[in-house]
C-alpha cells in the first residue's frame, strides 16, 4: 500500500504537565529490517509515559521521541529480515516509543497476535502490563503454583494484570488498593483478600490472612516507605520484586539482617531498556502460556477510559489523579 506523507502524532513541546501534549504532523516511519510498521488502531497511556513527559524518563538510543510504549492495528510494511508476518496481519506490540501516532514501528521479536475476541483497544491494553507482570512476577519472582503473592496498587494496570495472572496459575494474591471501589475491584479480579491502605496497615492484615507465615512473593511500585514491611510480610525464601518507586527509592537506616536470617531475594527490573532479543523471549513465553488464557477468555484487560488520541492530554490527567481502576486507553484510528 501507499504510505499518506504525513501523520497525526502526539509531541510535548515541552517537559511538564499534560498541557503540553499536543497534536501535530510529521512523517510516518520507516521500519528496520527487523521491524514491522503498524498503522495503529488503539495505544496505550501508562505510567512511563507520564515521567517521560516530564522530561525525567528519556527513551532509550534509537527510539522514537514520541510517547507511547503499546500498540495494537495492521502490519502495513515489513523489514527485509521479518519472517512471520507480512502485510495485513493483526497485532499488538511492545515498542520502544513512539505509540501515540497513526504508524508506529514494532521489532518483529515483541509483536503478538490479537487473543480472540478482542478489539483493537482491548488488544493495545495487554503488551505493557503483560510484559512487565510475567517477566518480574514469573521470570524474577518465580511465582508458582500452590504460593502466595501481594500486589501493591492491585487496582492500576500492573495490578489487574498481576492479579488475574496469578490466579489463574494457582498462586492465592492479596492486593493493596486506596478507596472502597478499587478494593472491591480487586476482590473481583480474583484477589482472595483486598486491603484498603488508607484505613489498615497491609502489614498487620497479611500477617493476619497467612497466620503469620508471610507471602512468598511481593510485586511494589511504591518505593521506600513501603520497603521495610515489604521485608516484613515475606515468608522465608521470599521474594520481592520492584517494578517502580513512585514514592521514592531511597532508604536510610534500616537493618537488612533478615535477608541473610530468612534467606530472602529482593530483585526487580526495568523493560523498556532491555534488548530486542530479551524482548522477544518474554514475548514468545506469553504466546506460550498466557495467550491460551487470553483466547479462553480466563484473563483479560480491564478499560477504564478510552480517549481519541487528540486528547491525550486529558487521558494523561486522569491516569495522575489516581481514579482509574485498569487500563487508560487511546483510540487512534477516528
Amino acid at each position: 500500500m501507499t504510505l499518506p506523507e504525513t501523520m497525526t502524532f502526539i509531541a510535548a513541546e515541552h517537559p511538564g504537565g499534560p498541557e503540553v501534549l499536543r497534536a501535530t504532523q510529521g512523517p510516518p516511519p520507516s521500519p528496520r529490517a527487523d521491524e514491522v510498521l503498524i498503522r495503529v488502531a488503539a495505544a496505550g497511556v501508562n505510567r512511563p509515559d507520564i515521567v517521560q513527559r516530564e522530561g525525567r524518563y528519556p527513551p532509550p538510543p534509537g527510539a522514537s521521541p514520541i510517547l507511547g510504549l503499546e500498540v495494537a492495528g495492521e502490519v502495513v510494511a515489513a523489514g527485509a529480515e521479518v519472517r512471520s508476518l507480512r502485510p495485513g496481519a493483526r497485532v499488538c506490540a511492545l515498542v520502544n516509543g513512539g505509540g501515540y501516532a497513526a504508524y508506529c514501528v514494532a521489532p518483529e521479536a515483541q509483536c503478538l497476535p490479537w487473543p480472540d475476541g478482542c478489539d483493537a483497544v482491548r488488544a493495545a491494553a495487554l503488551p505493557e502490563t503483560y510484559f512487565t507482570v510475567w517477566a518480574n512476577v514469573f521470570m524474577l519472582g518465580r511465582l508458582s503454583a500452590g504460593e502466595t503473592l501481594l500486589v501493591h496498587g492491585g487496582s492500576s494496570g500492573i495490578g489487574v494484570t498481576a492479579i488475574q495472572l496469578g490466579t489463574a496459575f494457582g498462586a492465592t494474591v492479596y492486593a493493596t488498593a486506596g478507596t472502597a471501589a478499587k478494593v472491591e475491584a480487586c476482590r473481583r479480579l480474583g484477589a482472595a483478600a483486598a486491603i484498603n491502605y488508607r484505613e489498615a496497615d497491609f502489614l498487620d492484615e497479611i500477617m493476619r490472612l497467612t497466620d503469620r507465615r508471610g507471602v512468598d512473593v511481593v510485586l511494589d511500585m511504591i518505593g521506600a516507605p513501603y520497603f521495610p514491611r515489604n521485608l516484613r510480610a515475606l515468608a522465608i525464601d521470599g521474594r520481592l520484586v520492584q517494578i517502580a518507586f513512585l514514592h521514592g527509592s531511597k532508604l536510610e537506616g534500616f537493618d537488612l539482617m533478615p535477608v541473610m536470617t530468612r534467606r530472602l531475594t529482593i530483585t526487580g527490573s526495568t523493560l523498556r531498556p532491555r534488548s530486542t532479543a530479551q524482548k522477544g523471549a518474554i514475548a514468545a513465553a506469553l504466546r506460550e502460556k498466557v495467550w491460551p488464557l487470553l483466547n479462553a477468555g480466563r484473563c483479560a484487560p480491564v478499560i477504564h477510559a478510552t480517549f481519541p488520541l487528540a486528547e491525550a492530554a486529558a487521558a494523561h490527567a486522569l491516569m495522575e489523579s489516581g481514579a482509574h481502576i485498569g487500563k487508560i486507553m487511546l483510540n487512534v484510528a477516528s
